[in-house]
């Protein structure tokens, strides 16, 4: 049944391509110092092209296109100071009907978020990178990701990023998404867990083979998420650290494949511990306009209720993502189909209604986007999804803006 699905969604998004007509930064702060357009690193924003991932690797400058009169001058050949701090900003606004709200089917969303960026160069191959969240969903979010960067350690292919960051990140970057439909297998924490693929802090180290086509990303993170610190002034929760690794190997010029595994460890004192693990297998295909991504993860907990009733639970989910850009890289029309599955062990009389909901542990939901790009920094949006465990849906239209 799943995969007749998702069978269904890539045929209906090769439909799309052919019957909707197309017309003939870096984050805004870097296009503006390198008088670049937004179509060096994105394609569309915030979607990354490999030159954007390199750019960012080498701590957010183009080296040859760096100048002595863009630092501060202060006679210390060790400062290496911007004359002027990069920063950008980001807008979403969305109008939505979702039926699953009976009686409050509409609400405009507007906006759902502004954040503020900064990123560039603190020394050479060491960059830096952060977004404030000055409102998201009506609140302020505060810091999400913030890293330092650090590229080609010891002159090798080492690569290491401390901060705050998702542990999702070596799959697929949920903030570089273009539609509002979220990949949702990363979010849910099972019982009293904490653990699950979104923000924490800690390292990620990354390591390529340019002579094999091999990367290798490793984590190391707390394993309890962004919270604030507690009583101690601590931000780990235990003494415990989680680890993710991510294997990925190119099969020639438009096919990788890759593997995941992260494990971990959530000690609550009297009430028990819990293990947690995920691993699976993805994979990334390109040809023509079209790029597919196909992951597959199963998470098992030890024990996430802490009393015994529901050892080693396991949870699976599924993410399968076509984006479609008629004219590549200078497409102004841009068609994504996203399919999400989850499905848990744990049932509504086992979880109880303190411990969150089966519907967030198990969902199913198929969603066709379409962008339209009226600048390179301001697109529009429209999206259906159609939420097939509960038989409901939702329409979006949206505005998303970067200066």
């Amino acid at each position: 049944m799943k995969i007749r699905i998702a069978l269904t969604a890539l045929l209906a998004a090769l439909a799309l391509a052919v019957l909707l007509p197309e017309d003939a930064g870096a984050m805004p702060a870097f296009a503006r110092r390198y008088k670049i357009s937004c179509t060096t690193c994105h394609a569309p924003f915030p979607r990354l092209k490999d030159y954007g991932d390199e750019f960012a690797g080498n701590g957010f400058i183009i080296p040859e296109e760096e100048k002595d009169r863009d630092y501060v001058v202060a006679g210390d050949d060790l400062l290496r100071l911007n004359k002027d701090v990069p920063l950008a900003f980001r807008f979403d606004a969305f109008a939505v009907y979702d039926d699953a709200h009976e009686g409050e089917e509409t609400d405009l969303q507007t906006p759902w978020g502004i954040k503020m960026l900064s990123g560039g160069a603190l020394a050479p191959k060491v960059g830096y990178y952060f977004y404030f969240y000055m409102s998201e969903k009506g609140e302020v979010a505060g810091i999400e990701d913030a890293i330092v960067h650090f590229d080609n350690l010891f002159d090798s292919e080492l690569d290491i990023a401390v901060g705050q960051f998702q542990t999702s990140d070596p799959l697929l970057k949920r903030e570089l998404r273009l539609t509002y439909e979220d990949y949702l297998l990363y979010k849910p924490s099972i019982g009293y867990s904490h653990v699950n693929l979104t923000y924490d802090r800690g390292f990620m180290l990354s390591y390529g083979f340019p002579s094999t086509g091999t990367d290798l990303i490793a984590t190391i993170t707390n394993g309890n998420g962004k919270g604030e610190p507690g009583e101690k002034g601590r931000f780990d929760s235990d003494g415990n650290r989680n680890v993710g690794l991510r294997l990925n190997q190119a099969v020639g010029e438009h096919l990788s494949v890759g593997g995941y595994y992260y494990a971990g460890k959530e000690d609550f004192g009297e009430d028990g511990e819990n293990e947690v693990t995920y691993w699976g297998p993805d994979l990334a295909a390109s040809w023509g306009p079209f790029a597919l991504v196909a992951q597959y993860l199963t998470r098992e907990d030890s024990d996430p209720l802490l009393d015994g009733s529901q050892k080693d639970v396991e949870t699976d989910g599924a993410i399968v993502e076509l984006t479609i850009l008629p004219k590549g890289d200078e497409s102004r029309h841009v068609f994504t189909v996203l399919y999400n599955q989850i499905d848990c062990d744990l049932d509504e009389a086992d979880i109880g209604d303190h411990r969150g909901t089966v519907g967030f542990y198990n969902q199913e939901s198929l969603t066709f986007g379409a962008t339209y790009l009226m600048a390179r920094n301001l697109r529009l949006l429209a999206e259906f999804t159609s939420d097939i465990e509960n038989e409901t849906s939702r329409f979006t239209l949206g505005t998303v803006a970067a200066f």
